[in-house]
């Protein structure tokens, strides 16, 4: 089998005090997120409902599980049961329904709002603009199912070193930005997803609390 733990240990030692590493499961059998857990892993990153709900069956119940893709609205109640954190909305009407279906389970949510900063126009997320209009909405203070931690974001897909130090340090000053205009008095709004296997190191020298990180230490996905 892959050295899935070897990898793991390799990506650990390069992650400085407060930087938790979210280990991308994606399309990655079982056996695979069971070798990172025996080797004191705990949160995990999926993107398709139907799978993260199998795996949750399926491996060890302290798992810390983050939906990290894309989430349409109709697959909201399928992982309210058991997700730890959704790090990806990136619309009210998302939030609405998390908060809808959380509150019928009676639990409250961790979310992070996705910036859209990115050039690729294939990126999902909010405007930083966007993100304004939403937060100074207000609704989202109403809410007591969803728990607003932070935010997440991903860089281009590119080997320009300069290009990702700008789109780290754009999502860095709006989170300082939110920070101090919206959550001053809440400390839960601390988290600053960003970074991948091919960026985490620059991601960290721009604020990066969780590093998502699959390929560096899974290998190649099976799909």
């Amino acid at each position: 089998m892959y050295d899935v733990q070897s990898h793991l240990r390799e990506v650990l030692s390069t992650l400085p005090q407060g930087v938790r590493l979210v280990a991308v499961s994606k399309f990655h059998p079982k056996e695979y997120i069971q070798a990172a857990y025996d080797c004191g892993q705990r949160i995990f990153g999926e993107s398709h409902e139907q799978e993260i709900r199998l795996k949750h069956q399926q491996l060890p119940d302290d798992i810390e599980w983050h939906f990290i893709g894309h989430l349409q609205t109709n697959k909201v109640k399928y992982i309210v049961p058991y997700i730890h954190t959704i790090e990806a909305v990136d619309s009210l009407k998302l939030l609405r329904e998390i908060e809808k279906q959380a509150a019928r389970c009676n639990r409250r949510i961790r979310v992070l709002l996705e910036l859209h900063i990115a050039e690729e126009a294939t990126k999902y997320g909010l405007t930083p603009d966007a993100c304004r209009q939403l937060l100074d909405g207000g609704e989202w203070r109403q809410m007591e199912h969803v728990q607003i931690c932070g935010l997440m974001m991903m860089a281009s897909f590119t080997d320009k070193q300069e290009q990702l130090v700008s789109e780290f340090s754009q999502a860095q000053e709006f989170f300082n930005e939110a920070k101090a205009r919206w959550f001053a008095d809440d400390p839960a709004f601390c988290e600053r997803s960003w970074g991948m296997s091919d960026d985490y190191p620059i991601a960290i020298q721009h604020g990066s609390t969780m590093v998502r990180v699959g390929t560096a230490i899974f290998g190649p996905r099976v799909y």
